[in-house]
């Protein structure tokens, strides 16, 4: 596989571009409804639009970015973007780790320099690892799919071939959102290279079997089902629409700036753990960074398009199939799906599961120091089976 280092580079017509239309943006007329109850606020996305044209900086976001070590390569015939930071240990273990949407290899910035270098911050050497955060197929600088059909599972079969790429016959896997999904398709599809993943969100299609020859459904998981079917329905048009007519929509969030951080900024107040104010949490800077990403490189429509393609191929189990694979599941309070323990359990192995005390669906930006602990503390017994059949 031939790797070729990758350095951001935005050009400067790009950046005046977007702040011509940030500043030429007809702004759509005041509903009578209080502020976030219809979708964003619209006097915040004002003010964000105008920090957006006026004083966020693109070239110290875009160094900041850069300071990653960043590759390209192809990838079973895809050309695809990633991260590849080696470990700061004795030995350091080789996780993969994904990402969802709205986020990018972004999120993890803060996770990756806990993960790869503990003892900066206090923790063991003997706990690093080397980690690759790929950009998912048409996601921000990697390649959107030519052909239908890649949808988690052949998103899986990719990430195998590059880290055997790289060199890691064995390696543990770790993500939330549709990275969850691509995790649990690396256990479910590749148990024989991938030693454990840990999750920090159960898959949306996931669905165990049910049937007379299974345990029937106990009262938390019939609350749980209740709880995600009344979610779907005040909150989930976002994913019917990225799922049934990706196309349509993408024809005005690619061509709208303050249409893609409208439809972006909105949900990482809706669903991370910051009280309602979005800023409490995330910073202009890091908002408009990650938004800067599907902006710049144009891929809003192919990034909803693996909606389109899970839906396709949801993660259904039939009775008495199990993913063996041990899994770990960070629990968080603020997480959009509550699934009970129970639930997982009727496909998966878990052996680690942390009911974490704050949090949300963006956990590796909120309490990336709370999600670092407990990635160490699950792959600790699977980074010494690895290192004892050496």
């Amino acid at each position: 596989m031939q790797i070729e280092p990758f350095q951001i580079a935005v050009p400067d017509d790009a950046i005046d571009d977007l702040r011509r239309r940030l500043r030429a943006t007809r702004w759509a007329p005041v509903t009578p409804s209080p502020a976030w109850q219809q979708g964003v606020d619209a006097a915040w996305l004002r003010e964000l639009a105008t920090y957006w044209a006026d004083q966020f900086d693109w070239r110290a976001a875009e160094r900041r970015l850069n300071e990653q070590p960043q590759f390209q390569a192809d990838v079973d015939g895809q050309r695809v973007h990633f991260v590849h930071r080696r470990g700061a240990g004795p030995a350091p273990y080789p996780l993969v780790v994904t990402h969802g949407w709205p986020g990018s290899f972004f999120e993890f910035h803060a996770l990756l320099d806990l993960l790869c270098d503990p003892a900066a911050t206090g923790g063991d050497p003997a706990d690093s690892f080397d980690v690759v955060v790929p950009s998912l197929p048409g996601f921000a600088f990697s390649q959107a799919p030519a052909q239908p059909g890649m949808s988690a599972f052949q998103v899986a079969d990719r990430w195998v071939s590059l880290m055997r790429g790289l060199g890691y016959e064995r390696f543990g896997a770790q993500g939330g959102d549709i990275g969850a999904g691509v995790s649990v398709a690396l256990a479910a599809r590749h148990a024989d290279t991938v030693d454990g993943i840990h999750l920090n969100f159960l898959p949306g299609t996931y669905e165990p079997a049910i049937g007379a020859a299974q345990q029937p459904l106990t009262a938390e998981e019939e609350h749980f089902l209740r709880e995600k079917a009344g979610w779907v329905a005040l909150e989930g048009g976002y994913a019917h629409m990225h799922g049934t007519k990706p196309v349509t929509l993408a024809a005005s969030l690619n061509d709208s700036p303050v249409g893609l951080a409208a439809w972006i900024a909105e949900k990482f107040r809706a669903w991370s753990d910051c009280g309602g104010d979005v800023e409490s949490v995330f910073s202009k800077e890091a908002l408009l960074t990650n938004i800067s990403l599907y902006w710049f490189t144009q891929c809003i429509g192919s990034s909803i398009q693996i909606y389109w393609e899970n839906r396709l191929q949801p993660m259904r189990f039939d009775g008495g199939e199990r993913v063996r694979t041990p899994v770990g599941f960070a629990h968080f309070p603020k997480e959009l799906s509550q699934p009970p323990r129970s639930w997982l359990e009727r496909t998966f192995n878990v052996v680690q599961w942390t009911d974490m005390p704050a949090g949300g669906h963006f956990a590796a930006m909120e309490k990336p120091e709370l999600l670092a602990a407990d990635i160490r503390r699950f792959f600790r017994p699977l980074r010494q089976k690895q290192a004892d059949t050496r």
